[in-house]
């Protein structure tokens, strides 16, 4: 039995742009990550899906019921374990703001951010979960860049390093005979 999933990071925002990290703060999509999700939705359209996953984080809602509408489900399930890492006092900044506030060796201070640790123990409790309730379906998650690459490195050690996700990317990963294949990784060919 072959389960599908698809890992879809949100669409644009005001601070993808200016470089500030999001993390936790609910920050909305912009016209441009608006425009992007109902592209990516159009896109799937062709294709069978049976469950729409999201964040509990503003931008991956909003990007999630954009496709989820256009595939014609109607419900999407939020799960706050597919929210971004935590970013601590860094929220909101950019590089520049961190390496002025604390200086250059910034990430080796606790400044508050969550553990990849607890970020990839958080995702792979929710994989197993829905690997359990919903084996041999097609789903949908929609997340967060940092979440992404650190849980595809923890499905894909070979993988290192995930490079960046890109805005409304797709990556489809199948679990067959308890091992994951990665058949397309950060996709963006509908927004070309």
């Amino acid at each position: 039995m072959t389960t599908r999933i698809a890992i879809i990071r949100h669409g644009t925002t005001s601070w993808n742009k200016a470089g500030r990290l999001q993390g936790h703060s609910d920050i909305p999509l912009d016209e441009e990550g608006i425009l992007q999700a109902l592209r990516l939705g159009q896109r799937l359209m062709g294709e069978e899906w049976d469950l729409v996953y999201s964040s509990h984080l503003l931008r991956a809602r909003q990007t999630a019921a954009i496709i989820a509408q256009e595939l014609g489900i109607d419900t999407v399930e939020e799960d706050k374990r597919l929210g971004e890492a935590g970013g601590g006092l860094i929220e909101g900044t950019t590089e520049e703001d961190r390496v002025h506030k604390w200086g250059q060796e910034w990430k080796k201070l606790d400044l508050g951010m969550e553990s990849n640790e607890a970020v990839v123990n958080r995702g792979l409790a929710f994989i197993r979960e829905i690997l359990t309730d919903n084996a041999g379906k097609n789903m949908l998650l929609v997340s967060h860049g940092s979440f992404i690459r650190q849980l595809l490195a923890a499905l894909f050690p070979d993988m290192l390093p995930v490079p960046n996700m890109k805005n409304t990317s797709i990556t489809r990963l199948q679990f067959i005979n308890n091992s994951w294949h990665c058949e397309l990784f950060n996709c963006i060919s509908h927004l070309e």
